[in-house]
């Protein structure tokens, strides 16, 4: 259980502060349930009474740093998701939304990223659903991560893509500084 004050990952709502717990204030509510009183951080104006032994939506506590860092240099290795059914591949979406899965939102953004340069190769603009689903995926990951991180979330993407970019140009270097000892490089990094 939480404790007022706490931060935590709310379903799909994101960063949330615990402001209060108990019954709701409202006269026709069962005094005898529970409640998170969770105030969005990015929507403070918003109020969300979650109850305390929801088993529906996901309640979580956010990533560390050294968790959020480490997510962010395996993004190169993290997997896309091809289906090809219009119908399976929006609930796929929605479902790994749902798991508050900062892995998950990885796939789905990677995975829609790579779905509208293939449509735009082709001439096509991406589909309604798609542009959603990214929209939604970015708001929650870079929500988090923005917030563990003390940044502004419109910086994440760039943010990422030059850790991204600084880490494949160490593994490039390093790989060459082993090529260049001749036979004392390890063979394995040799293309």
């Amino acid at each position: 259980m939480f404790s007022v004050g706490d931060i935590v990952i709310y379903g799909t709502q994101g960063i949330c502060k615990v402001d209060a717990i108990g019954p709701l204030p409202m006269s026709f509510a069962d005094k005898s349930r529970q409640y998170y009183t969770l105030r969005p951080y990015y929507s403070p104006e918003m109020v969300i009474y979650a109850p305390v032994d929801n088993q529906k939506i996901v309640i979580r506590e956010p990533l560390s740093r050294a968790e959020v860092e480490k997510l962010i240099e395996e993004i190169p290795e993290i997997e896309t998701v091809w289906i090809p059914n219009e119908k399976e591949r929006e609930t796929q979406y929605r479902d790994a939304l749902h798991t508050c899965s900062c892995r998950e939102l990885v796939r789905i953004i990677k995975t829609l990223r790579r779905r509208k340069e293939a449509r735009a190769r082709k001439g096509k603009r991406g589909t309604a659903i798609d542009e959603r689903y990214f929209r939604m995926a970015e708001e929650q990951l870079y929500g988090e991560l923005a917030f563990v991180l003390g940044m502004d979330k419109a910086d994440m993407p760039e943010y990422i893509a030059s850790k991204i970019e600084n880490k494949q140009e160490q593994t490039c270097s390093d790989t060459e500084g082993e090529n260049a000892h001749g036979d004392e490089g390890n063979s394995n990094h040799r293309v």
